[in-house]
């Protein structure tokens, strides 16, 4: 007698522990670098988020090859669906852990999470389009495909050097979040309550406009405006209201979806602490760097800029066009950092940049105006 194997069967829902995990630790190494916490705890909990994605997808695949029935009615459902679309940002997120470590690695991840996100976005909100769907069925998980999948994929892009490719995935989340919203609002106003087992998805209400402001921080350069201000502002309403409904969304005892909270939080949280210090440090905050931080040396006539965690020669010639662009009008920003040397190239090389020229060692760069660029 053959005993079919049949491993744990397991629900997507579960990637939200990812979510949760990887953005805890994101505030945690935004906390070191503003606030010098121990650097080791951030790093802990990335890596316990890195193992439980690997443990999660794992059992998520083999549920598709030995238990393809359950998985095919967890895609057919109008609610359990959309918690799919999170394999994707979960491991977009894994990739954004790894860069500090591995920028092949973490490269190779985004790919995989950013291509399996946008797939199942289109195919998702396709079927949404077809109509014909219960009202009762709108919850705030139709967020996660489009919008969270938009966000993470603009985050984390940026943070990988491809901010124009950022702006586009941001677009992606923005306007599908106002879109989404108005529906499920109205779904909120309107229809019979939501019953108690589907209660805690009302914590992802938190994530669009907080994972939203760091996504648009990343895409600006880092520059926190008024409407990274009313992103931030409405992700504290959102939290306020949520703290009114907790004693009713809590009549559901714990499950899995009580995750959807946490990433929400955990991205409002490290945004607000590194702006209260004085400037969003938005790869920290989200995409979570490791605490390497560059120096700035700026002469009293260049105009004070903040920029994020610079790794590589590629996000710096990015970061220094973005920046030039915004100030031709006045002093022109003359940039010196501390990049992590590339292969091939020597340990604590410093990088002079002049406007968008380019980078290279301090003492040989020279501009395309044929002005050099001399050692700091």
């Amino acid at each position: 007698m053959t005993v079919r194997f049949k491993p744990p069967v397991i629900p997507a829902a579960f990637f939200g522990i990812v979510l949760g995990l990887a953005g805890l630790g994101g505030a945690w190494r935004a906390a070191h670098q503003v606030w010098q916490t121990p650097a080791i705890v951030g790093e802990a909990l990335m890596a316990v988020a890195a193992i439980v994605w690997l443990l999660v997808s794992f059992l998520f695949i083999l549920k598709w090859i030995y238990a393809w029935e359950e998985a095919l009615d967890e895609a057919q459902d109008p609610v359990q669906c959309g918690y799919i679309g999170l394999a994707g940002v979960a491991t977009m997120l894994i990739a954004a852990a790894a860069r500090g470590y591995s920028r092949l690695v973490a490269e190779v991840l985004f790919g995989i999470g950013a291509l399996f996100t946008l797939a199942f976005a289109a195919w998702r909100t396709g079927a949404l389009w077809y109509g014909e769907r219960e009202q009762s069925t709108n919850t705030p998980v139709l967020y996660l495909p489009a919008v969270a999948g938009g966000f993470v994929t603009a985050t984390v892009a940026s943070a990988l050097g491809y901010p124009e490719w950022g702006q586009l995935a941001f677009g992606v989340g923005l306007f599908s979040w106002l879109a989404i919203e108005s529906v499920l609002l109205h779904r909120l106003y309107t229809a019979t309550s939501l019953t108690a087992p589907l209660r805690p998805t009302l914590g992802i209400q938190l994530a669009p406009p907080a994972v939203g402001a760091v996504a648009y921080l990343s895409v600006n350069g880092g520059n926190p405006d008024l409407i990274a201000h009313a992103l931030i502002g409405y992700a504290l309403m959102q939290l306020l209201i949520m703290l009114r409904l907790l004693p009713w969304i809590t009549q559901q005892s714990f499950a899995a979806s009580y995750w959807a909270f946490t990433f929400g939080i955990t991205s409002l949280a490290a945004t607000i602490g590194t702006r209260a210090v004085g400037g969003f440090n938005t790869s920290a905050a989200v995409a979570a760097l490791p605490s390497k931080r560059p120096m700035v040396d700026q002469p009293s006539t260049a105009p004070v800029v903040s920029h994020p965690v610079i790794w590589s020669k590629k996000e710096a010639r990015n970061t220094v066009a973005k920046q030039s662009q915004a100030d031709r009008r006045g002093a022109e920003p003359v940039l010196t950092f501390n990049i992590e040397p590339e292969p091939g190239e020597n340990a604590g090389v410093e990088y002079r940049i002049e406007e968008d020229i380019g980078v290279g060692p301090a003492s040989s760069k020279t501009s395309k105006a044929g002005r050099s660029a001399s050692p700091s």
